[in-house]
């Protein structure tokens, strides 16, 4: 091993990222002295919950980096609908799944790691109590439709609904389960490397979380975050998953002036999400109201929305990237299609430079502001590409 010079929390993390990395056949178990803490850690978790599996558990939950199939394999439908890579947490030991949930949890920051198992737990809530209007979610006449901003997603595309849900949440092929917290999956594209570009993948319905690291450098770019129901209780306590996106959309709505909404409102009905799944690569025209149009106040309204997405991710990372998006504040664009009166019922964009941001209720099977759907992308960073070389 080598002489370490570094602090005794460091030297820790270090050593037991060594010693899992050691304890796993093929892993790429390069010098990790380098990494910071906080990126240690994640390798660290990483390396550990390999250790956990056998050899034919380890050959399905790593691909390669530039595995092209498995990078399009995210969706926001069940995994009976659209199958997933990896390693399902119900086919894991009790042992392999906590190691499985501390690689998120190393991967995400506190927030949005209780906000990626209140996603969870909500897909469970809905397994039980047999609710919801269909796992796709797709509104009469198809998701969006064409208009200004480019068609929604195609019919039978990952995007897309199949109908209402049968009882007892199993309606995928064969009769196979829809919902539930053990029907999620987790795959790394690449092998946990201090230098080498890797992804974290974890997801399932509603829930799509592609972590790409290159060193000290990571990004959430592309990740759909859904829930369904957007609100339940949980022992006499309300969880809303996307709550204060919900919220805060509707505040920085309801404080821009008449000549400000006119530009943010919309002429064109929105049901669902343009730059879902399935649509890597793709562009949409800006709309609505521009930032350099808003007032200071109304600027940072809009970056403390941005930053719920942005903050699912640590807070070193998260902070990086809000400085990014702070500086294209005046070139960063809100619009909003739907009412204007009823929280969590409108679709909303947040479009700049560095960031994409879509939030869309679904229209199938009663309250829109019951099932929520989003994506965040980064148009010149989804997977980390302007980090790693061609």
């Amino acid at each position: 091993m080598p002489r370490m010079k570094s602090t005794p929390l460091k030297s820790l993390i270090f050593l037991v990222a060594t010693a899992a990395c050691l304890a796993t056949p093929l892993l790429d178990c390069e010098a990790q002295e380098s990494a910071s803490p906080a990126t240690a850690q994640i390798i660290s978790r990483a390396q550990t919950f390999l250790s956990t599996l056998d050899e034919t558990q380890r050959g399905k939950v790593v691909y390669e980096f530039n595995d092209s199939a498995q990078r399009k394999r995210w969706s926001n439908l069940p995994t009976s609908f659209v199958p997933r890579g990896g390693l399902r947490l119900g086919d894991l030991t009790k042992e392999q799944r906590d190691a499985a949930q501390a690689v998120l949890a190393a991967a995400l920051s506190p927030r949005g790691y209780e906000k990626m198992m209140q996603i969870v737990e909500g897909d469970e809530f809905l397994k039980k109590n047999d609710r919801g209007g269909g796992p796709g979610g797709r509104g009469p006449g198809g998701p969006g439709g064409p208009g200004p901003s480019g068609p929604g997603p195609a019919p039978g595309g990952p995007g897309a609904g199949p109908g209402g849900p049968p009882p007892g949440g199993r309606g995928g092929p064969g009769g196979a389960p829809m919902f539930g917290h053990d029907e999620y999956y987790i795959s790394f594209m690449g092998q946990p490397s201090a230098t080498k570009p890797w992804i974290i993948q974890y997801g399932g319905h509603h829930l799509a979380i592609n972590v790409t690291l290159v060193g000290e450098q990571s990004t959430l770019a592309p990740s759909h975050t859904g829930s369904q129901p957007a609100r339940y209780e949980v022992e006499g306590k309300t969880v809303r998953p996307l709550g204060r996106e919900t919220d805060k959309a509707q505040a920085l709505l309801t404080s821009l002036d008449e000549t400000q909404r006119k530009q943010a409102v919309l002429g064109v009905a929105m049901h669902d999400l343009v730059l879902g799944p399935g649509r890597d690569g793709q562009t949409i025209q800006p709309e609505g109201v521009k930032g350099a149009s808003l007032t200071d106040k109304q600027r940072e309204m809009l970056l403390d929305l941005a930053g719920e997405w942005i903050g699912i991710l640590p807070d070193a990372t998260a902070k990086a990237k809000m400085e990014e998006t702070r500086k294209s504040l005046a070139e960063t664009w809100f619009a909003w299609s739907g009412p204007v009166d009823q929280p969590g019922a409108a679709y909303f964009r947040i479009q700049g430079p560095t960031v994409l941001i879509e939030y869309a209720p679904q229209r199938l099977g009663g309250d829109p502001a019951n099932h929520i759907h989003t994506i965040y992308r980064d148009p010149t960073n989804d997977y980390g590409a302007k980090w790693v070389k061609p």
